[in-house]
């Protein structure tokens, strides 16, 4: 079962009640590039939990690999987008709305086995009125589940990015120092990381969520 939003108003702006389905999107060029339904665990003005499970079904690129994708990305005016499924793993993300331009992601597979940290390089977080805009930028850092070893990921996406133009050389100093600001909020266990997360686990009555309606409203 997934809720409808529920939004308040504050000094911050639109809040959403934990449970409420919400719409994590990517804005590319003033275009919707994808868009994600996700549950939302924590909203506070200092940090968003959201929780997307396997099975989610969300919106993205009509493309046919990681290479296509970059090119699309990077050079591309419309594309079409079509619905996937997510059946990798459980996500928890931990994001810093307007402040931080990385998320920090705890995966679990399907078991609830915890398999890795991981720092998504992205442009910080808006809150609108049905969720959140990003954009992923593409350069990611895979931590093992005790902490005891990291390293980057993507990098190969991110030189082609470079080669079409999508980064620039002060992009990637950039991206390397967003990755780096994620890694050490976990490998030094900086709040919310001061905690075991293995064991968390969502409500039972959520199921898989949706994306509310107007999520592809600009």
């Amino acid at each position: 079962m997934s809720r409808s939003p529920r939004q308040c108003r504050d000094a911050t702006g639109v809040s959403f009640a934990p449970g409420t389905s919400i719409a994590l999107r990517e804005i590319l060029r003033g275009h919707i590039w994808a868009a994600r339904p996700a549950f939302v665990v924590q909203d506070d003005p200092e940090l968003l939990v959201l929780f997307l499970p396997i099975g989610n079904r969300w919106m993205g690129p009509d493309v046919r690999d990681r290479d296509d994708l970059i090119r699309t990305k990077a050079t591309s005016t419309s594309w079409t987008l079509v619905e996937r499924t997510w059946t990798q793993m459980h996500v928890l993300s931990f994001a810093w709305p307007g402040t931080a331009g990385h998320a920090v992601l705890h995966f679990w597979d399907d078991e609830w086995v915890p398999r890795t940290w991981y720092v998504n390089v992205e442009r910080p977080l808006q809150r609108y009125a049905s969720g959140f805009d990003t954009l992923d930028e593409d350069l990611d850092v895979l931590i093992e589940p005790d902490r005891s070893a990291w390293t980057w990921k993507d990098e190969d996406d991110v030189a082609l990015g470079v080669e079409l133009g999508l980064y620039t050389g002060a992009d990637v100093d950039r991206l390397h120092v967003e990755g780096a600001r994620g890694r050490d909020r976990v490998l030094r266990s900086e709040p919310p990381f001061d905690v075991d997360w293995s064991s968390w686990r969502p409500d039972p009555d959520w199921g898989i969520p949706v994306l509310p309606e107007g999520w592809d409203a600009r």
